[in-house]
């Protein structure tokens, strides 16, 4: 697929996935959206991709929602099938076995939030902002926020955020844990970048086997989540990854991890 509303990049294994429609805010379209599908579905492949970065083009906007104008004329049955469709591709990023961090530089409202928590976590630009709208326009939100930002940021603040449809800041955004750092907007694909380097030196295999460890414990109980950790740190001993970074540790010299 030729994209036209998405830039994409692989350089030292860190795929740069880039919101390209500044003129927009860089709002959500369904074609948007399924170019982000095709581009996520050949990340999830690609073993030489250690870690994904999503973010916005321009200086304004992360994501300052879906496309109000196309939404506008749906009736319910299109309006289900948008909001499934933009799930569908959502919960695909949320299951990539890569780590995925969203580089928030503006707006993120709507489901440019909803996009956000769906990436495991997020830096913020000084000037973001962050709401969840919709109930302004007369609609829920429809791409997971209801539920993805209450596991972010617990029921009080979700509620608040979506009953309200305000926005907040980045320091808010901090403050109540839904972005982990806060730089300014120069600083903030450098900062990104230095993060996600540091992630893509590690065993890429633990890496994803720990995240698929928190994944799937944060929606079952502790005992069932222990099981599974214990499962997949079994596994790890399979790895040729293990043998190398623990004969690097006794040796006292640095890995050479190959995802093995």
């Amino acid at each position: 697929m030729e994209y036209q509303n998405i830039l994409f990049s692989v350089e030292d294994g860190i795929g740069m996935l880039t919101i390209n429609r500044p003129k927009a805010l860089n709002a959500l379209n369904a074609a948007t959206v399924a170019e982000m599908k095709d581009c996520v579905e050949k990340v999830a492949v690609n073993s030489d991709i250690k870690v994904l970065v999503i973010t916005g083009s321009g200086d304004k906007s992360f994501v300052a929602g879906a496309d109000i104008k196309e939404m506008a004329t749906k009736n319910p049955a299109e309006g289900r099938a948008w909001g499934i469709f933009g799930q569908n591709v959502f919960t695909e990023i949320e299951k990539l076995p890569q780590p995925v961090i969203a580089a928030i530089n503006g707006f993120a409202l709507g489901g440019g939030c909803e996009l956000s928590c769906a990436c495991d976590f997020r830096y913020a630009s000084e000037n973001a902002k962050f709401g969840q709208p919709e109930v302004g326009l007369g609609i829920t939100p429809g791409f997971g926020g209801t539920q993805r930002l209450t596991r972010v940021v617990g029921r009080g603040y979700a509620k608040e955020l979506i009953y309200t449809g305000g926005m907040i800041d980045a320091q808010e955004a901090h403050r109540i844990g839904l972005v982990n750092k806060v730089v300014p907007q120069a600083e903030l694909m450098d900062v990104v970048m230095k993060v996600a380097k540091k992630i893509a030196k590690n065993a890429p295999v633990a890496v994803q086997m720990s995240k698929a460890a928190i994944n799937n414990g944060v929606n079952c109980d502790v005992v069932t989540g222990i099981s599974y950790e214990a499962e997949v740190f079994g596994l790890c001993f399979a790895t040729a990854d293990q043998k190398e970074g623990m004969g690097a540790f006794v040796e006292k010299r640095k890995p050479a991890f190959t995802g093995k």
